[in-house]
């Protein structure tokens, strides 16, 4: 290897080591222009390409690579190819063809199916069933299946599949709602249609309407292509409990490939790049998705969340006040509220969550109300204004009586204040008991506890709360505290320096202050 291919080659690596697949990519792919035989960077340079979402270059590099030796992502991204070209017959010879690191063959029952579906042929049914219940993909049979019989015009069979894949489908769930009930649409049961596109929110609001004037609403899966996208789309989302993301974002990049039109699809590749550490490549995905497209809204949040994450407060800031000029909605409005929040602008948080209140009692949220108000309260007690955030609160708990989220905050706001401690307590035990393995809910009971003066009992439910959620400083606090009154001080000086890792600057101050002198009325938590 020459003086500049070597350069190359590392720098290759430091790219990959940082996070820029693109980059590493391209590197590696000169490098295999003048070094053709070098089967390991050929392959090296493939898999790069694929986890950078660069198809075209993916595939020109395995022009030479046998279908035998292909790696995974890469056969996949061949079936996604032939797929897209309709080449379905020469699709399930790829997945059938053994060889590679891992079988591909799992996959072929479904594209195998989908090749019989297209022609409207039943037996597309027969297939699925001969996929085990130990597949990957065996979560994914009941969506298909509907998703066939909806092609099939068969909704009267599909409808209790459609129910059994929205049950297990997680984040899945509400872009499968969309592609049934275009599927429904499409086969003539529009009351079926409309069942799928129950619920709160922009997107579903926004496609009943659209379902009203007859029009489709762009989401079927009614294609080879489209369904397999779907299922790479399901395996990128079983696989993203993985420390390592790559594979799972190199599935969700081929099943973008396999069906660009797919918002629900950019958006999770987004949320995988950022889990990534890969936040400019995930924000540059976000802003594929067009404003009025379905997703359109979560991407929106999507974007100004990673912006705040990444310390470019201003501009998520700036980028929420644009999302609310060009839609002045209230999800747009809620969005500007976190944003200004983040900045500590309480008191225009509140007016932003006033805003979306507004607009979603006219429609056009997404939020549910009770949320709405449990914002704009917790802004408004961060701006000292605790009679109206409790206002607010009563206002919420109208609309959702037994939502432990609720019962929670007012009743803890009430012991930070020393105010009606047995209906605060009362407040707090109901919402653990609605919520029993809430860290931060069991945190407040033994508070409450503490601050009613049942040390011993307060000691253990504050235990119990910490080994629930051992990073929150907050519960290390209140567990030091009650330790120290109880006359276990080198307890209480171990859990206040537990609470010091993860502290905020105010807390930092009071926990140092108890670590040298000991609890003072001037240093206890409120």
């Amino acid at each position: 290897m020459t003086r500049d291919a070597l350069g190359a080659y590392v720098n290759a690596r430091a790219a990959d080591a940082s996070g820029d697949p693109a980059t590493a990519s391209r590197l590696l792919a000169s490098l295999v222009r003048t070094m053709p035989a070098e089967t390991a960077l050929r392959r090296r340079a493939i898999g790069h390409a694929i986890e950078a979402g660069d198809m075209e270059l993916a595939l020109q590099l395995a022009g030479r690579v046998p279908v035998t030796e292909a790696s995974l992502d890469l056969r996949l991204l061949q079936v996604a190819d032939e797929l897209r070209q309709g080449n379905e017959r020469q699709a399930s010879v790829l997945l059938r063809t053994p060889g590679g690191l891992i079988d591909s063959s799992f996959l072929a029952p479904f594209v195998e199916a989908w090749m019989r579906a297209d022609k409207r042929d039943s037996g597309a049914l027969d297939i699925l069933g001969l996929v085990p219940d130990t597949s990957a993909l065996a979560g994914q049979r009941d969506e298909q299946r509907a998703l066939i019989l909806l092609r099939l015009k068969r909704p009267a069979e599909a409808l209790p599949l459609t129910e059994l894949a929205l049950a297990k489908a997680g984040g899945r769930a509400e872009r499968l709602r969309l592609a049934f009930a275009d599927g429904f649409r499409g086969a003539g049961d529009k009351a079926n249609a409309l069942k799928m596109l129950a619920g709160d929110g922009a997107t579903l609001a926004d496609a009943r309407a659209q379902l009203a004037t007859g029009k489709p609403l762009g989401q079927a899966v009614d294609t080879p292509a489209k369904a397999y996208g779907e299922l790479l789309l399901g395996l990128a989302l079983a696989l993203n409990k993985m420390s390592d993301k790559s594979l799972p974002i190199s599935l969700a990049q081929i099943a973008r490939y396999a069906n660009p039109d797919n918002n629900a699809g950019t958006l999770l590749l987004s949320l995988l790049l950022d889990a990534g550490n890969r936040d400019g490549d995930a924000l540059a995905m976000l802003r594929t998705i067009p404003s009025g497209e379905p997703f359109a809204a979560q991407s929106q949040d999507a974007e100004v969340r990673i912006l705040t994450g990444m310390g470019q407060r201003d501009e998520a800031l700036a980028r929420a006040r644009a999302f609310v000029a060009a839609t002045p909605d209230a999800d747009a409005y809620s969005r500007l509220g976190a944003a200004l929040v983040e900045h500590e602008r309480f008191t225009e948080a509140a007016e932003a969550y006033a805003r979306a209140l507004v607009s979603s009692a006219t429609g056009a949220g997404s939020d549910d109300a009770w949320a709405l108000h449990l914002f704009r309260a917790s802004a408004l007690e961060s701006a000292n204004r605790w009679d109206e955030a409790k206002q607010e609160m009563a206002t919420a708990m109208t609309l959702s009586p037994d939502n432990p989220l609720l019962l929670n905050f007012l009743g803890y706001g009430q012991l930070e204040r020393g105010e009606n401690l047995e209906g605060a307590e009362a407040l707090v035990r109901k919402a653990s008991a609605l919520r029993p393995d809430d860290a931060s809910i069991t945190d407040s009971l033994g508070w409450a506890q503490f601050k009613r003066g049942r040390t011993d009992e307060a000691i253990a439910t504050l235990q119990r709360a910490a080994e629930g959620d051992p990073a929150q400083a907050e519960i290390h606090e209140h567990l030091g505290d009650a330790l120290y009154t109880a006359g276990r001080r080198i307890e209480a000086r171990f859990a206040w320096r537990a609470a010091l890792v993860n502290a905020e600057k105010k807390a930092k101050t009071r926990l140092d202050a108890k670590l040298a002198a000991g609890l003072t009325p001037a240093n206890a938590s409120p």
